[in-house]
């Protein structure tokens, strides 16, 4: 029985290896016949000699004086009074203390023991000396003729600039230009008509789990080598605007700033800028700069010395799942326009607050950062069709961008607490007519929320101003009452309300209550 068994279990796999393929399908293993290499020699020995470390010194902002230092330096500055106490104990038998002499007239025949003390000088008119500081990380040239990339943050206001070469000179270089919402920084070193070895960027981006060999100077110890793989792409850790990192797991440590990562072709796949650590060292998480981003800033600080980006002039936040329900929107995407300012190209243009952006020059918008991106890889006054979600239906919008500005002012507006108030028991909240209230704008501010309630658990706090909701202006708490029982009647999740907050405009998503 059991070689019966045997046969007619083998009979059974064989039956069914001789059905055509179209009615059965058999999965295999997955099998890769790409070798690793055997070890990063030939890698190193190339690019080794294009990679420097940066020494940057820098004046140090404010005197020697502990007391303005925080904590620790309020303990040594009242260390310093003691002494200086101490010291007149000594001199006349008794605890005068410094101020005793401060107070007296200029003329006063006492005066000039206070002015021993001080060296000759009254206090406040001592002059400290000038401070300087150094501070070093890593960075490549990137031509023959003497072009260094390096992080932003390493050269942060430095005044003057060593590059110290693999085989131990030391050059001078000056800073061409730095770009911070990048961290990137480009260097010159001018040495006559002698050739640098230099190193180019990878024309492609790396895959996960692809070799990274990452080069640089490590607490100033200099031509440091380690290796690992690529362990993520478009990391967004919060550095900036236009986060896009790489993630790789080489072992990178402070000094390491600013020095490149290659794959095994000894081509630049990006400038290692970050690391994530609780202790302060390598625990295997480390974020480069992709080399597609590092080509084109390093083009803009290379041609005058600063990047110009082009401005679409908008407040933009993520289209969340409550949102886009609000707004209509079967899938949480695009950018929602939070606000237009008067001078922006996008109030020109007639895009609305309100207005999810979801496409620009037909290339899908995922979310806030990726339009940010692309919106800044246009030059100023290109113009670009914009679509917009509005009124639920897509609408394009021709615009022509601006200049990206380079600050924009924050003013905070003081809590206010209306007398005249009304509740929205529903949604944790009690409300008023903003200007009722005492403040110079429209809408109705909020007097006082339950931080459990609906509202409150949405992230909305007390002098929040609604401005409009469900797409329409309000100016009573009878308004935004009217909005959710709209909702209510028309089968709609949410409430999309726009609130302002200070100078800051952003839009909650609120369910709208259950009858």
């Amino acid at each position: 029985m059991a070689g019966a068994l045997a046969i007619a279990v083998t009979g059974v796999l064989t039956a069914q290896t001789l059905v055509p393929s179209g009615q059965f399908a058999l999965a295999a293993p997955v099998r890769v016949d790409a070798q690793a290499p055997a070890d990063f020699t030939a890698v190193v020995k190339a690019v080794q000699p294009a990679v420097v470390s940066v020494k940057v010194t820098g004046e140090i902002d404010g005197p020697r004086d502990g007391r303005r230092d925080g904590r620790r330096g309020e303990h040594r500055g009242k260390r310093d009074d003691d002494r200086r106490g101490e010291r007149h104990e000594r001199r006349f038998g008794f605890g005068t203390p410094p101020e005793f002499f401060e107070d007296l007239p200029k003329d006063h025949p006492f005066r000039r023991f206070w002015r021993d003390e001080r060296g000759g000088k009254e206090r406040g008119e001592r002059r400290h000396p000038r401070r300087f500081g150094m501070s070093q990380g890593s960075g490549f040239f990137i031509s023959a003729d003497g072009y260094i990339v390096t992080n932003q943050h390493v050269v942060e206001r430095g005044s003057s600039f060593t590059v110290v070469m693999d085989d131990g000179r030391e050059l001078d270089a000056k800073l061409i230009g730095a770009d911070e919402r990048t961290d990137l920084a480009l260097l010159k070193v001018e040495n006559g008509d002698q050739d640098f070895t230099y190193v180019e960027f990878a024309p492609e981006a790396p895959q996960v789990g692809q070799w990274v060999v990452a080069v640089g100077n490590p607490f100033g110890l200099g031509g440091s080598v380690t290796a690992g793989i690529v362990s993520a792409r478009g990391r967004d850790i919060g550095a900036g605007p236009y986060d896009d990192f790489i993630q790789i797991d080489a072992p990178v440590n402070r000094g390491n700033s600013g020095g490149p990562a290659f794959n095994t072709k000894g081509e630049v796949i990006g400038i290692n800028a970050a690391i994530f650590s609780p202790s302060g060292g390598n625990v295997g998480i480390a974020f480069a700069i992709p080399a597609d981003t590092a080509k084109q800033i390093v083009a803009d600080l290379k041609d005058d010395g600063q990047v110009v980006r082009g401005w679409l002039g908008v407040q933009i936040q993520p289209v969340s799942r409550d949102i886009a329900d609000g707004l209509g929107l079967e899938d949480a995407r695009g950018a929602l326009v939070a606000d237009t300012p008067a001078d922006g190209p996008a109030k020109a243009a007639g895009i609305e607050t309100g207005d999810a952006i979801v496409a620009v020059d037909g290339k899908t918008v995922k979310g806030p950062r990726q339009l940010a991106r692309m919106i800044a890889s246009y030059a100023p006054g290109s113009s670009v069709d914009v679509t917009v979600w509005r009124d639920g239906a897509e609408k394009d919008v021709t615009v022509e961008l601006g200049t990206l500005p380079g600050q924009q002012a924050a003013v905070s507006a003081d809590d206010v607490s209306p007398e005249k108030t009304a509740s929205l028991d529903a949604l944790g909240l009690e409300l008023a007519n903003a200007r009722e209230a005492g403040l110079d704008q429209d809408g109705v501010v909020i007097a006082d929320i339950d931080p459990d309630g609906p509202a409150g658990r949405k992230g909305l706090r007390q002098g929040d101003v609604i401005v409009e909701a469900g797409g329409e202006a309000v100016t009573t708490p009878e308004d935004v009452a009217a909005s959710f029982d709209k909702a209510e009647s028309e089968g709609r999740k949410a409430v999309l309300l726009r609130i302002i907050t200070g100078e800051r405009s952003r839009f909650v998503a609120i369910p709208a209550p259950k009858a």
